[in-house]
């Protein structure tokens, strides 16, 4: 009768803190995913010369296109650039000059990967070697500053994150080995009546693989749900879903509950087979 209880409890227990660590987990996933997104908005201006031919800007874009760091590029003219002001300061200046004082540019977005002080200064000297460049432009500023308040909001995660593992470790351990304390006689039983330490642990193993495969399984229903809550909410997490990692962490997850709840449980039985009989009441 005690049997199932201590391994329903035991479930329990493993699922809340494999729970928590996997919300940590999908709270960092969204956060690379986030970064990435406003990173990969960064735009640079490529503002080239007023007496540039529609061709031979087609023709820098389309080795824009092609190298290894680009993301998108399109091209505005003039033409679209004094239609874009108009509608934006609702004021046409054609009307009062005889000219359009705008340029024809390039608008670039690179990898994320790219969007970091180093990378766009090395990019925007390779822009200039072009003669039809005039300027190229980004905000430097805001740049800085994203990497910035990014790189402390994945140092706090990690740092969470790492604290969280720890934190489950020794709790699902000792979650395991109480759970095994009420078994402690049957197993010094199996003992005394020349059972094998393999014979013996074989089937508390067995259920602990199966209690830590069901807590990893209950922890990833409980993160679909808090995951489904939250994109109901906020609809914007749909595009910053990782099908990929979310996938790894999920797999980390059930192993995770696997290996510690295995290992504490085989761990619990061999401490109690070295003990003398006076010590197990």
């Amino acid at each position: 009768m005690k049997k199932t209880p201590s391994y329903l409890y035991s479930i329990i227990g493993i699922s809340l803190v494999l729970f928590l660590l996997g919300t940590i987990g999908w709270l960092v996933i969204n956060g690379r995913a986030l970064s990435r997104y406003f990173k990969e908005q960064v735009e640079l201006q490529v503002i080239l010369h007023d007496n540039t031919k529609t061709e031979n800007a087609e023709k820098l874009e389309t080795i824009l296109k092609n190298q290894p760091f680009v993301a998108k590029v399109n091209i505005t003219t003039k033409e679209e650039a004094a239609k874009q002001f108009a509608k934006e300061w609702d004021e046409d200046f054609t009307q009062l000059l005889d000219f359009n004082p705008l340029y024809t540019s390039l608008n670039v977005k690179l990898h994320s990967e790219y969007v970091n002080t180093d990378s766009l200064l090395k990019v925007k000297q390779f822009i200039l070697q072009s003669n039809i460049v005039r300027e190229v432009s980004y905000p430097n500023v805001v740049v800085d500053k994203m990497n910035s308040n990014f790189r402390k909001v994945g140092i706090v995660l990690g740092v969470l994150a790492l604290i969280l593992f720890v934190a489950v470790v020794i709790i699902i351990d000792n979650t395991v080995r109480l759970a095994m304390f009420s078994n402690r006689r049957l197993i010094k039983t199996m003992q005394m009546v020349g059972a094998t330490r393999w014979f013996i642990a074989k089937p508390f193993d067995k259920n602990a693989f199966v209690s830590g495969l069901i807590s990893g399984l209950i922890a990833i229903a409980g993160l679909f749900g808090v995951r489904y809550l939250a994109m109901s909410q906020l609809p914007e997490l749909k595009a910053l879903s990782d099908p990929f990692y979310l996938g790894l962490l999920m797999i980390g997850i059930v192993i995770l509950g696997i290996i510690i709840s295995l290992a504490s449980t085989h761990r619990s039985v061999i401490k109690y087979l070295k003990y003398k009989l006076d010590n197990l009441y």
